[in-house]
């Protein structure tokens, strides 16, 4: 039985470690840029709140919901609708970045604490409609919650040139990244593999996290923090520790998201691959 309150209390230690980092910005920190192009730390905030906010408004009245997003559920196929939601989310967070740090930390603050009291109390069995290719149960969205909070940390985190250590809460990223695998290709128009593969990450207490057939011949070893990294696109593959062993495990990792939102380009490589100076 998952345990929701366990979970949430996962989402609300992530999201308090953010919160920290940013609190004491004064307003020439909070504009700073970010590595996510054309987003400031204020975007990164604004975009917490926001989405923060908009499941409240689908837990509270999915109907509704559904209607003020002006249809972007229901475009004629999963990529439009990935498009279209990315393109909702984007207009309330750059409105929302313009607010001053005091107003939009205390409403991150507030959706936050709302999203967390909101999450523990739904009656099981709970679906949420969301910008994904189906409703998110409670879990589910706490935990995909969870994975939005780090990664967009992560772009805080890095703009700041600070150390983030990684924690256990990273197996919620890191389930996410591997449950995905399919809807990766599939947002690409591509057909997934039939073959599940085995996946083995190094968690950050020195446990071993697996996914997928004990005897897959395809799989995927490295870090979870790396593997949590390229699943949502904050790290190259190729500048992460992470082994593939097969074309096919290979050719996901150059794709896999973990996120419900549109084909993104990833992050640059850090240095040419070895062995050609000049990445020729």
């Amino acid at each position: 039985m998952v345990d929701i309150d366990a979970i949430v209390d996962d989402l609300d230690a992530e999201r308090a470690d953010l919160d920290e980092a940013v609190a004491g910005l004064d307003s020439r920190g909070w504009r700073s840029p970010t590595p996510a192009e054309g987003l400031t730390i204020a975007c990164q905030i604004a975009h917490l709140n926001w989405t923060d906010e908009l499941v409240l408004r689908a837990i509270a009245s999915p109907a509704e919901f559904a209607g003020g997003t002006e249809g972007v559920l229901a475009p004629p196929d999963a990529t439009d609708a990935i498009n279209a939601g990315a393109e909702f989310v984007n207009a309330g967070t750059r409105q929302r970045s313009e607010w001053p740090k005091d107003k939009l930390l205390a409403a991150w603050r507030d959706s936050a604490a709302e999203l967390s009291r909101t999450l523990r109390a739904l009656p099981r069995g709970t679906r949420i409609p969301w910008f994904a290719p189906r409703p998110l149960s409670a879990a589910a969205m706490a935990s995909s919650r969870l994975m939005e909070i780090w990664a967009h940390g992560q772009d805080v985190f890095d703009a700041l040139s600070l150390t983030r250590e990684p924690t256990r809460r990273l197996m919620h990223v890191a389930r996410l990244g591997v449950r995905s695998r399919d809807f990766a290709y599939q947002l690409r128009g591509m057909v997934p593999p039939e073959r599940e593969f085995r996946v083995e990450l190094r968690a950050p207490g020195g446990e071993v996290w697996c996914w997928g057939p004990e005897d897959a011949a395809e799989r995927v070893e490295g870090s979870a923090l790396d593997f949590a990294l390229v699943a949502t696109q904050r790290l190259h593959r190729h500048d992460s520790d992470l082994v593939a062993r097969g074309e096919a495990p290979e050719a996901w990792l150059a794709i896999a998201q973990a996120y419900a939102g549109p084909v993104g380009s990833g992050r640059p490589r850090l240095g040419p691959p070895e062995g050609l100076p000049g990445g020729g």
